[in-house]
């Protein structure tokens, strides 16, 4: 027997977990969900969506510039297999076709809207196959924002739903702010009520599990609202929908929007949703570079896939969009994968195996570096010499020219220094000390 929706009166709230005036709780009980991964996995794109609400607009070009890193990262596996857009303004309009004329079967493009019949016709003029549709579901959305009981907000979002069926659009229902809603009393209800629209035919209905707040956690035995496993176990337990017609959608305001992407695909969705460089509302949302890395993890997949666009990504925002990006940030940050510890840079001069993620040199053409202060050591010093000057390799760091070396920066440092050491200022350091391997 399917679960009714509950028509309440008042909107519950989720008081004893969401006191405003309190941190959050975290609700545990006493069995842990089992996982129930996918056969199949994948991530889907927000970039020109979610990720235009925390940053200037785009241009057209600079989207389909956007558009083509995804489709590059892709390789020989479809990872990244849809990409939303807005389309209300010119722009938008303009950059759907511009990435549609690309031809890429993935990723696809999509659309968003809200639930309403004027935001409809504008997917039906561009003829798209599939829609993304606001369908907020929990009583904050509801009572407090849209002003409407349960009964009034399905009836509104079935309405929608059904003129994306008619017309042959694959609705992508978004459930706006689950981690704060009434997953019994109205979301597997309406789940249950729009698969009833597609009963009898071979139609299907996408559902965007939407951690809009953040509030999501990643563990186990972690209770709803806020369990990731308990929240997709439920849905896949309760209603007819299967994994890979769910999708995870999560934000960063908790720290967690990464680990709840992926908890999200080991206990049952088979997507998730990010943008490049976490770009998002508020703390923004998970990172496509990142997903893409679990992704290869889970699969154990090194090859078929270029992550070298990753870098390329990067460095198109930093020049051509003008963002600084974290030196920190991982994978493309400056020195995501750069020492400033003499001991570490004594370890890669041995075996950069021992510092350093991953060979970073192959997957994303940034060989670890050492930034050279008067942390480093002579061995920091020399693995700068065995990385930046091609006949400098047999160096040992107890080479006089080294100990040269390291005396002027630590001279440096005594007289108030902060900053590192520059490559100019080392080269010229090198020219000065060692000579002969200046050629």
């Amino acid at each position: 027997m399917k679960i009714k929706l509950q028509n309440v009166s008042e909107p519950n709230l989720f008081r004893d977990v969401f006191s405003y005036d309190r941190i959050p709780a975290v609700r545990f009980g006493s069995e842990a969900i089992p996982m129930r991964r996918p056969e199949n996995i994948w991530i889907t794109d927000t970039t020109f969506r979610d990720g235009q609400q925390s940053r200037p607009p785009y241009t057209v070009e600079q989207i389909k510039t956007l558009f083509t890193f995804m489709h590059r990262i892709n390789g020989k596996h479809p990872i990244i297999r849809q990409s939303e857009f807005f389309l209300y303004s010119k722009t938008d309009r303009d950059a759907v076709e511009a990435c549609l004329a690309l031809g890429y079967e993935f990723p696809q493009v999509t659309s968003w809207i809200r639930a309403n019949k004027a935001d409809f016709e504008l997917v039906k003029s561009f003829q798209l196959k599939e829609t993304g549709i606001l369908t907020s579901c929990s009583d904050y959305h509801i009572f407090l924002k849209l002003r409407k009981n349960r009964r009034q907000t399905l009836d509104g979002y079935k309405e929608i739903v059904a003129a994306a069926l008619e017309n042959g659009i694959a609705p992508r229902c978004h459930l706006e702010d689950i981690t704060r809603a009434d997953l019994f009393g109205f979301v597997i209800p309406m789940i249950n009520e729009l698969n009833e629209l597609t009963a009898g035919t071979d139609k299907k209905i996408k559902f965007r599990l939407c951690d809009t707040m953040g509030y999501a956690v990643p563990f186990p035995n972690a209770e709803l609202p806020r369990g990731v496993p308990a929240l997709i176990n439920a849905i896949l337990e309760n209603t007819d929908t299967t994994s890979e017609y769910l999708e995870w959608h999560g934000h960063n305001d908790f720290h967690k929007v990464e680990v709840n992407g992926v908890a999200a695909w080991l206990y049952g969705c088979s997507g998730v949703n990010g943008t490049f460089l976490g770009f998002g509302e508020r703390t923004g949302n998970s990172p496509i570079e990142g997903l893409v890395f679990d992704w290869m993890s889970l699969n154990n997949v090194s090859e078929g896939v270029d992550t070298t666009a990753i870098t390329d990504m990067a460095e198109y925002y930093r020049k051509e969009l003008s963002v600084e990006i974290p030196g920190n940030y991982p994978f493309v940050g400056d020195d995501f994968n750069t020492t400033r510890a003499g001991i570490h840079a004594d370890g890669l001069t041995k075996n950069e195996e021992i510092y350093n993620i991953f060979d970073t040199e192959k997957f994303l053409r940034r060989p670890c570096k050492v930034a050279v202060s008067n942390t480093s050591g002579l061995a920091g010093i020399a693995y700068w010499i065995h990385s930046h000057i091609p006949n400098g390799g047999h160096l040992r760091k107890d080479n006089p020219g080294i100990i040269a070396i390291k005396n002027w920066i630590d001279e440096e440092y005594k007289k108030g220094r902060t900053t590192t050491i520059s490559d100019e200022e080392l080269m010229d350091l090198v020219r000065q000390n060692i000579p002969e391997l200046i050629r």
